[in-house]
């Protein structure tokens, strides 16, 4: 129950991307998907996620119809000045974009985590597996300067 609660947040809550690049990886159509988002609460933030996107060839020689492999990066930038939303602090932190990489079971996340220690935000791209989970991550980090602290 709680990841479908957790599902139907990232749905609503998650930023919307722009495809900014496609790397064709081999010759039988697979493709390296770049695309650039903003954080949804945090102005002058950009992140940029690379993930892997299979040929209909792949799949038909595979059988593997309905799912992309977990794999995936992410690097953010700042953008411009930061301006920070009301944003999670917990150490949970929060989905600031998802992309589905299966019908339904399975999607490529970026979780955004606040570090108070270290006056950071951590990108964190992951996958996120209804029936088994994925070490394949990638992190990022922003530094805040010393007046960019979350509300509390």
């Amino acid at each position: 129950m709680r990841l479908v609660l957790a599902t139907a947040m990232l749905l609503t809550t998650a930023a919307h991307a722009e495809e900014v690049g496609r790397v064709g990886v081999d010759w039988v159509g697979n493709d390296v998907v770049i695309d650039a988002f903003q954080d949804p609460d945090v102005a002058g933030v950009t992140c940029h996620i690379a993930y892997f996107e299979r040929s209909v060839f792949d799949r038909l020689q595979q059988g593997n119809w309905f799912e992309d492999p977990s794999y995936s990066a992410v690097d953010c930038v700042q953008t411009g000045p930061i301006k920070l939303g009301n944003i999670d602090t917990s150490p949970e932190g929060e989905a600031v974009f998802s992309e589905r990489q299966s019908l339904i079971l399975k999607s490529v996340i970026v979780t955004r985590v606040y570090d108070a220690a270290n006056n950071s935000l951590l990108y964190l791209a992951h996958a996120s597996e209804l029936t088994q989970g994925s070490a394949k991550m990638s992190l990022s980090v922003i530094p805040l300067d010393a007046a960019t602290r979350p509300a509390p």
